[in-house]
């Protein structure tokens, strides 16, 4: 069966509607609205947040009611309905676009972001003209919702925001002042939730799905938040959001057909790169979605050959701009935990529900962050404190990336990637560990007395991890040989 794959596509009703395959999320609909009717949702980058949240706007919306048997009838939501299907307005908000380049043009930013969203709205819902002239005439984000809330009427909206961090995100890690002041007391955005927690009391909300990758705005935003139900770590929802391995499965043996592939083997490929993600322990752990579709996109199920780059380059370059919060509180303590991860492969700490960077950002703050954005994941508990691991191949290459720009700006070095390379694949091909050898005797030889003072087995555990990198695809089943 030749499959439509909907790699990149997020928008629900198109992939419906021109025959993409859809794999059914719909049951969590049920789960969510008997939880809360407030809630948050976190998941890492790319792993299919975005098409969920706007499966749930096509669910709610009264203006879809007359699509719902199309959309959803051979869903299981279409089987068994909650009874709020196509009940409200749907005001859909996402703040991925929202520059944070020059901290004197945020507000404006975020303040035309929300106009135009509103806007949108309006027009959508058919609300008279000057609704919209009120709206845009309020100048804070605040006084535009405080607009719309006042003329909404008796007709309830659900209100979806994703990527809700996205901005707060990489503020973070070039402006820590600046996050501060614009999420705390008097800042424009927590003025804006404010005014979404009043429009909840006053019933103008009804329901609230929120989501992003990481809970960095939750303390600063208490007041205004308080309201929200985290469903991020509930074991219930740990299948909502991603893939799991049955449902990859069916997307490969689909895939592949009638081949004389060897399916067990290409399955076993894609969990060592794409797997690993567990939400609540003792749950099953979970396929990054994109990463997934990515990799089926360009696989060759004729010749078996496998894409030319196994990390998509999109999601490198977001988690290249994630990399930024690295640098967050003390990096010398933040170096120290990605040491640990690679050289022994888990780290232990208590993670944190949420951050309060008045109080500071100590190492159990950063590895919580990093669960968060997906570089580790749970592997167990302890008296009280949670394992965690680096979850796959595609994050090892990520934390490879991290390191080598880190070790060449600690120590004035260029690392030589190419001939490292070529040093790798002369051992595994040919069982020639020469060429390897002078390459390490190279590097060893730039670093300084006070770089081998504390250096010890683990730290040449690295070329185990570079040999990740350095293999083409198409040569990763040299891997067993190498490490």
């Amino acid at each position: 069966m030749k499959l439509k794959l909907p790699y990149g596509i997020s928008h629900y009703k198109t992939v419906i509607e021109e025959g993409y395959t859809y794999l059914d999320k719909t049951g969590w609909i049920q789960t969510i609205e008997d939880t809360s009717r407030y809630n948050l949702i976190m998941r890492p980058r790319r792993f299919g947040k975005s098409l969920f949240v706007s499966m749930l706007a096509y669910y709610y919306d009264i203006k879809a009611k007359h699509d719902f048997t199309r959309l959803f009838g051979h869903l299981a939501i279409g089987q068994n309905p909650t009874g709020n299907q196509n009940r409200y307005q749907v005001l859909f908000m996402e703040f991925s676009g929202i520059s944070t380049d020059d901290p004197q043009t945020i507000e404006a930013d975020f303040t035309r972001k929300i106009d135009n969203l509103l806007q949108r709205f309006l027009l959508k819902y058919d609300y008279p003209e000057r609704v919209g002239v009120q709206i845009a005439a309020a100048n804070t984000p605040a006084g535009k919702m405080e607009a719309l809330f006042t003329v909404q009427g008796e007709q309830p909206i659900y209100l979806i925001i994703d990527e809700y961090d996205h901005f707060a995100n990489a503020l973070l890690a070039d402006n820590l002042t600046y996050f501060r002041r614009i999420m705390g007391k008097g800042g424009f955005v927590r003025a804006f939730y404010e005014t979404i927690k009043a429009a909840t009391q006053q019933g103008s909300i009804d329901r609230l799905f929120i989501t992003g990758v990481t809970p960095i705005m939750l303390d600063s935003l208490t007041s205004g938040f308080n309201m929200v139900e985290n469903l991020s770590l509930l074991p219930a929802l740990n299948e909502s959001i991603g893939l799991t391995r049955d449902e990859v499965e069916y997307l490969v043996r689909s895939v592949v057909g009638q081949s004389t592939l060897d399916t067990d083997a290409l399955l076993a490929t894609l969990k060592d790169w794409y797997n690993g993600y567990l939400f609540a322990l003792g749950e099953k752990p979970m396929y990054n979605a994109n990463m997934v579709l990515y990799f089926l996109r360009r696989f060759d199920f004729r010749s078996g050959a496998f894409p030319d780059n196994m990390l998509d380059e999109n999601i490198a370059s977001d988690y290249g701009k994630i990399l930024r919060m690295f640098s967050i509180g003390d990096r010398d303590v933040n170096y120290a935990v990605l040491e640990e991860l690679i050289s022994t492969g888990e780290i232990t700490t208590q993670q944190r529900r949420q951050f309060d960077f008045d109080k500071g950002f100590d190492r159990e703050d950063f590895i919580s962050l990093l669960y968060y954005m997906g570089f580790v994941s749970l592997a167990g508990e302890e008296l009280g404190s949670q394992r965690f691991r680096i979850p796959n191949y595609v994050i090892k290459k990520l934390y490879f990336e991290y390191f080598k720009v880190e070790i060449e700006r600690r120590n004035t070095l260029q690392i030589p990637t190419q001939t490292i390379h070529k040093a790798v694949v002369a051992l595994a091909l040919h069982n020639d560990i020469e060429p390897l050898r002078l390459e390490v005797q190279q590097l060893l030889q730039i670093l300084s007395n006070r770089d081998f003072m504390r250096m010890d087995e683990k730290h040449l555990k690295l070329d185990k991890l570079s040999c990740w990198v350095m293999l083409t695809d198409g040569e990763e089943v040299l891997v067993e040989q190498v490490t």
